[in-house]
């Protein structure tokens, strides 16, 4: 039996405005096992990066509301951001949206390295040999610690990232759209090196952030759909792609090109409408303007529970 590796319950987090408080994530509960790669997806505005980055604390503009995260049995402080950080890159890392930007242009990259460990109280010294190792490991020469950031490559740069966000072996890794300014042989590629990263134990559990759900569905062994602020399904992979039961997370699957069918054989559906506005979000399913099976039920907010064995949907007529 699979243990839990993180556990989010009823997590809100709201960003400041001029206007009021954006609630770009409003009442999020789910669990991760030990192992387990999960997709999270959705359109822009969904909610996903905010609560990617809210496990770790990132963005000075969140406010957060309510709500826990626990990892590995112990209660992460994501109210607090200076308490967050003896646990950032120990025990929960995130590979950040923009990472080829995230090294610093006027330092060379072991020197970088070299700063980045020791905020952390670990000497550069102790984990050379196994960074050596883990470059190598992602098809990078060691030489690359005597390089600025500038003398690599889009898809080098992403690899040299992915191994220091790993380097302190966390348990739960947040990949932030991690392929999106990459050509498609080195999304795959580093898509690749994310579930190894996991066969060898360098990290737990995963979170791959994307909107491109036909690469994660590759790798991940679930998906969780997002809109709006709210989670909309979660289940392992194949039963979102073959059989998903949110009318959602149904128009996202057929908005996708299948290999080998010709446009004008099949035109692409995209979904009408746009998601709503979250300074003052709609009452009821935050969907129901869209969606093509709407009734009167749809009023009132469904609860996000469990229609079959791992597979939880929030919608009245899946339930």
């Amino acid at each position: 039996m699979s243990t839990v590796s993180l556990r989010v319950d009823d997590l809100r987090v709201y960003y400041r405005t001029l206007r009021g408080d954006v609630q770009a994530l409003d009442g999020t509960t789910f669990a991760l096992d030990d192992g387990e790669i999960m997709g999270l997806a959705g359109e822009s505005g969904s909610g996903k990066s905010t609560l990617s980055k809210s496990l770790i604390r990132l963005d000075g503009r969140m406010r957060y509301i309510g709500g826990t995260v626990e990892l590995d049995g112990c209660k992460l402080p994501i109210h607090d951001s200076a308490n967050m950080n003896k646990h950032r890159f120990r025990e929960v890392s995130i590979i950040p949206q923009y990472a080829m930007s995230a090294m610093n242009p006027t330092r060379k990259i072991g020197k970088m390295t070299a700063e980045l460990l020791e905020s952390r109280g670990v000497t550069f010294k102790t984990v050379l040999p196994e960074l050596r190792r883990r470059i190598e490991l992602v098809g990078l020469s060691p030489d690359v610690l005597n390089r600025y950031p500038i003398e690599l490559s889009g898809g080098m740069k992403q690899r040299m990232v992915m191994v220091l966000s790993t380097l302190l072996d966390p348990s739960l890794l947040i990949a932030d759209e991690v392929t999106s300014a990459l050509d498609v042989s080195t999304q795959r590629a580093v898509a690749e090196t994310l579930v190894e990263f996991r066969d060898r134990e360098f990290v737990k559990s995963m979170i791959v952030v994307t909107h491109d759900i036909s690469l994660v569905a590759q790798i991940a062994d679930s998906i969780m759909v997002m809109y709006a602020g709210k989670l909309a399904e979660k289940a392992p992979t194949e039963t979102i792609v073959n059989s998903p039961r949110h009318p959602y997370t149904q128009l996202l699957i057929s908005s996708l090109p299948e290999v080998g069918v010709k446009y004008e054989d099949k035109r692409l559906a995209g979904i009408p409408g746009s998601p709503p506005q979250l300074l003052n979000p709609p009452t009821g399913c935050r969907f129901k303007d869209r969606c093509p099976m709407a009734f009167d039920k749809c009023e009132e907010e469904p609860p996000f529970v469990e229609v079959a064995p791992n597979h939880q949907v929030a919608c009245w007529k899946a339930a």
